[in-house]
């Protein structure tokens, strides 16, 4: 099987992409590489530097299946340059649905959001529930999942929608929760807890790239799947990390309201099965912090490295 996965480069491509590889499969790794590449050569491995948006440099020819994650990732970096956000997370999708499609490519799997639903007061939050997107990633996420369902009859289209990812990767991101805050108190000695009662789901980073495997031997498979399963207030996050490195809890307050518990019994009917936890991707960053293998800096933090890097151009 030949594969393009876009935004290869980024947290999760980094843990996907050997997981494709050691299946056998030959991987196209397109990404405009913001944030670094760190993926190891392999024979059946080609790295390309370059844009989603330029349509016309992708070549789609001889491809099995698309793997689609690249976006402007985030709510803050969303709302930095609404327009860069709609071109890569919207247009682009678009036009690479478009492009599959005269192609002859046969599966299309899309790496959306659970922030798709907004704040929502339900006890579970399940897939027929309307969306209210309330930032401009949340927004281009909704539009570009209705985009890709309209070509639901020409090819396998099988979305995700990932509650806040969890746990280590070569491109590592320390600006989601369980990362943040267990960085925090490794390199800061305390934790800041901003608000704290706020409930968000949360995956392992191990789990969100299996459940794209599971989707590869699924095609029919097809549809959206929340994939979320530890719904987990922030205040209770940082207690978790407080278990393994005992420092202060500081909670201040917070202007985002964002509170609500993915249900994934969908996906879970699908016959995948979750393997690790919030607790375990704390410890294995712990792990890695105390080896000297992961640092706290800068272009792990999407938004402070897009002022610096990308937008001051």
């Amino acid at each position: 099987m030949k594969l393009l996965v876009t935004g290869g480069c980024g947290y999760k491509g980094h843990v996907l992409i050997p997981k494709l590889l050691n299946r056998g499969y030959e991987v196209v790794a397109l990404d405009v590489m913001w944030f670094g590449n760190f993926l190891q050569p392999h024979p059946k491995l080609t790295v390309i530097k370059g844009d989603v948006r330029d349509i016309d440099a992708i070549d789609l020819d001889g491809f099995d299946g698309i793997i689609h994650l690249s976006s402007i990732a985030n709510d803050p970096c969303g709302d930095l340059d609404p327009k860069l956000t709609w071109e890569v997370s919207a247009l682009a999708t678009m036009q690479l649905a478009d492009k599959a499609k005269r192609k002859g490519v046969k599966r299309f799997i899309y790496a959306s959001s659970g922030s798709v639903y907004g704040v929502k007061d339900e006890p579970q939050v399940t897939e027929d529930l309307e969306l209210k997107p309330i930032s401009e990633y949340n927004k281009t996420k909704m539009v570009a999942e209705r985009v890709l369902l309209s070509y639901r009859d020409d090819m396998s289209v099988q979305i995700l929608r990932p509650a806040t990812v969890c746990g280590y990767s070569p491109r590592m991101r320390l600006d989601v929760s369980v990362n943040m805050l267990t960085m925090q108190a490794l390199s800061k000695g305390k934790i800041t807890v901003f608000g704290g009662m706020q409930t968000r789901p949360n995956i392992h980073i191990d789990d969100i790239t299996d459940a794209y495997l599971h989707l590869i031997d699924h095609p029919e498979v097809t549809g959206i799947y929340n994939a979320g399963f530890e719904n987990i207030s922030i205040l209770d996050i940082a207690k978790l990390v407080t278990k393994y490195v005992p420092v202060e809890i500081v909670v201040t307050e917070s202007n985002d309201p964002r509170s609500y518990r993915v249900n994934s019994d969908k996906l879970l009917a699908t016959g995948f099965r979750p393997k690790k936890t919030v607790e375990d991707a704390v410890r294995e960053i712990i792990e890695k912090y105390r080896a000297g293998v992961l640092k706290d800096e800068d272009h792990f933090h999407n938004l402070k490295w897009m002022q610096k890097t990308v937008l001051a151009r």
